[in-house]
């Protein structure tokens, strides 16, 4: 198992190192502000909203490793989805870090995919709120909300 956690930070670092989609798309027609004042994270989540799908995703702003590298696999899992996936995502990536998944664990981490890195965060619940402020801010967005989010 020790391999595995050292896998999963890799990936995490990685992702931090070289976030995908760090960008704002040239068709950007929803956006919303995200902040941890906890940890000073701050991204805003921009989308190219085709009908019901997200055509293009991207994110800018600071923050920790962990927060960071949430933003940028988030984009790339929900790239091409509906709201309504991108919602179910959310939730399932949500019970996966707060570690209130189903029985073991094992449908959301399958279904989740590379996602499932982030399995460890639910071990420190001050971590939660950096894995899920991109993912609050994406709901926003996708909600036309206007006030920034806050993960307080």
């Amino acid at each position: 198992m020790p391999e595995l956690r050292d896998l999963y930070q890799e990936v995490i670092l990685e992702h931090s190192k070289a976030p995908r989609n760090y960008k704002e798309p040239a068709g950007t027609n929803h956006k919303a502000e995200g902040y941890n004042p906890l940890c000073g994270d701050r991204f805003t989540v921009y989308l190219e909203m085709d009908g019901d799908a997200i055509r293009d995703i991207g994110f800018q702003g600071a923050g920790c490793a962990i927060s960071k590298a949430s933003a940028s696999m988030m984009t790339q899992s929900v790239k091409g989805k509906t709201k309504a996936e991108a919602h179910k995502i959310f939730e399932q990536f949500h019970r996966l870090v707060t570690g209130h998944s189903h029985e073991d664990g094992s449908e959301d981490q399958a279904e989740l995919g590379k996602l499932a890195v982030f399995s460890g965060v639910s071990e420190f619940p001050v971590r939660v709120k950096c894995a899920t402020l991109a993912w609050h801010t994406l709901e926003a967005a996708l909600e036309g909300q206007q006030e920034k989010v806050s993960t307080e």
